[in-house]
């Protein structure tokens, strides 16, 4: 069906006072910015992005969308005109497209030479609207159906706003990135990106993974998982593919890409849990619904921050999304590749831990096991380690706190003496009575029944350094690191033993990771070993994990 453009108007000054302006256009970013998200709002299903210079000498943005009709194309280059916005008071808390201001192409217009040509499908003929300053002109043209948006010499008057300009290769090297987070959130439309008649980014329809595919290349596409639960749809990483930075962290709010909250940040790295090392973050790409009323996105001239009602409950929603697509998974990562091997490893299937069965110890460490045609090989401490944390875990919310027959002193860091302020009833909930005694000491009164007895050095030093330490998680802090003292280490290893971290990491909730984000285990298909012996004939055949099914 085809969208039919709403009549523009110019808002009245009560409900233009409500606005959040600010200075729209500073850069050629900001011009791709707000005509990219017209074309959204138009409803185009094919966006064609070019750049001459930087965007300085031209920015042109080409959309299939449902244009601008003949009677109110006068008013799309007055300030504070709009189409998406009723001149209604009550209409600015419920915000429904990404544009509503009506100073995108007014705001252009100031700061360069616009050309714009619009026809609706239904329309004979189009209308080309020409602005520069306050002088406006419209008249007659063809056209296809749709958009074309120019803007010429930006800031050409504004010599002193030019000289601050980036350079040429910066501002398209962010244009880019910007146009790519756009891809992200809508892919299923046609993109296309030109620089200085180069095609930088291009992108058919497709899901999130076929986003990723053209931002970030097929091999990061190859490792990421959908999110599909709720208000809350997308992909993230699996845990092997991460990065120190948070710059592939990505969210929209209703289809409007935006400046995350550290909470929405958090919440993601909370979902994998253990699952991630800490220091690191993963890719996501994460599209969030609200209600209109529920967020304000008038809080900032970008329109690229917005206020939530419920960003702690938005969070939670995050959390739990990301923990139950990882749940859904499989996530043993493939051994090393052997050097002889032609082709990587085969994306793995949705199935629960595999039922392995001993076959080998190699180094007094590592089991050799086999399942589902594959040879596997577990960390005997990664994996000791992971039962004994969920077994603490487990243990922890069970039994009550046990009094100490006499309350220990304890040196504490300025630093930890603040954390304890923070924490102190958080710590209480799960047995750890910790109080402030001044001058730099604490009172330790109570500690978790179930680790009170562990046989580990320092044990009371070690839960409060791991409880007030840096780590966001106290409890999980703690438990990990006094799941790795009693871990079995190399040279421990015998066959009962390793049976038996055998058959406790089967029983685990969360296999595939030691509490530290450390791999319990990694796969080596026969297919692979096949390749690598040169072999050509039955055993080259994908089975298990690796097997396609049709």
């Amino acid at each position: 069906m085809t969208q039919v453009a709403p009549a523009i108007h110019v808002l009245p000054a009560h409900v233009a006072r409500l606005i959040a302006a600010g200075e729209v256009v500073s850069r050629p970013l900001d011009v791709v910015r707000e005509l990219v998200e017209n074309a959204l709002d138009a409803g185009a299903t094919r966006i064609e992005v070019e750049l001459a210079g930087g965007g300085l000498k031209l920015v042109q943005v080409r959309d299939n969308g449902c244009g601008i009709p003949a009677d109110s194309v006068q008013l799309a280059a007055v300030r504070h005109a709009t189409s998406k916005l009723q001149p209604d008071i009550r209409a600015v808390d419920h915000v429904t497209t990404l544009g509503f201001r009506g100073e995108a192409l007014w705001a252009a217009a100031q700061a360069g030479e616009l050309g714009l040509v619009t026809r609706p499908a239904a329309q004979v003929g189009a209308s080309e609207v020409l602005a520069h300053g306050e002088h406006i002109t419209v008249s007659r043209t063809s056209a296809p159906a749709g958009t074309t948006v120019q803007v010429r010499h930006l800031f050409a008057g504004l010599p002193a706003r030019l000289r601050t300009q980036a350079s040429p290769n910066t501002e398209a090297r962010e244009i880019t990135t910007l146009v790519g987070r756009y891809v992200l959130h809508h892919p299923g439309l046609h993109w296309k990106l030109t620089v200085d008649g180069e095609a930088r980014l291009t992108h058919a329809p497709a899901d999130h993974r076929g986003a990723v595919a053209s931002v970030y290349g097929a091999l990061s596409a190859n490792r990421v998982l959908n999110v599909h639960q709720g208000s809350v749809r997308g992909v993230v990483s699996r845990p092997e593919l991460t990065r120190a930075r948070r710059d592939r962290m990505h969210f929209s709010v209703n289809g409007r890409p935006i400046q995350a909250p550290p909470e929405l940040e958090k919440a993601v790295i909370e979902g994998f849990a253990e699952l991630l090392p800490v220091g690191v973050a993963p890719l996501c790409v994460l599209d969030l619904s609200v209600a209109p009323e529920d967020h304000n996105p008038n809080v900032h001239p970008a329109k690229q921050v917005v206020a939530l009602a419920d960003l702690p409950g938005v969070s939670a929603r995050v959390r739990e999304a990301v923990a139950a697509a990882l749940a859904e998974h499989p996530l043993a990562r493939l051994a090393p590749a052997l050097i002889a091997a032609p082709e990587p490893g085969a994306p793995v299937n949705a199935r629960n831990f595999p039922e392995l069965t001993l076959v080998g110890i190699y180094q007094e460490l590592y089991l050799l096991a086999q399942g589902e045609g594959d040879l596997w090989v577990i960390d005997a401490h990664a994996a000791h380690e992971r039962a004994l944390y969920e077994q603490f875990t487990r243990e922890l919310e069970a039994a009550p706190a046990l009094e100490l027959p006499q309350p220990e002193l304890l040196h504490l860091t300025p630093e930890q003496t603040a954390r304890l302020h923070e924490r102190g009833e958080e710590l209480r909930r799960w047995g750890l009575t910790l109080e402030d005694f001044g001058a730099g000491l604490a009172r330790l009164r109570t500690l978790p029944a179930t680790l009170a007895a562990l046989p580990v050095p320092r044990l009371h030093e070690q839960i409060v350094e791991a409880a007030l330490g840096e780590h966001p998680d106290p409890r999980r802090e703690v438990l990990g690191r006094l799941a790795c003292a009693p871990a079995l280490k190399a040279g421990m290893l015998d066959h009962g033993r390793a049976e038996h971290v055998l058959s406790a990491l089967s029983a685990c909730e969360q296999p595939w990771a030691c509490p530290h984000g450390r791999p319990t285990t990694l796969r080596l298909s026969e297919r692979e070993l096949a390749h690598a012996f040169g072999r050509r004939n039955v055993r080259d055949v994908a089975r298990g994990r690796d097997e396609v099914k049709r």
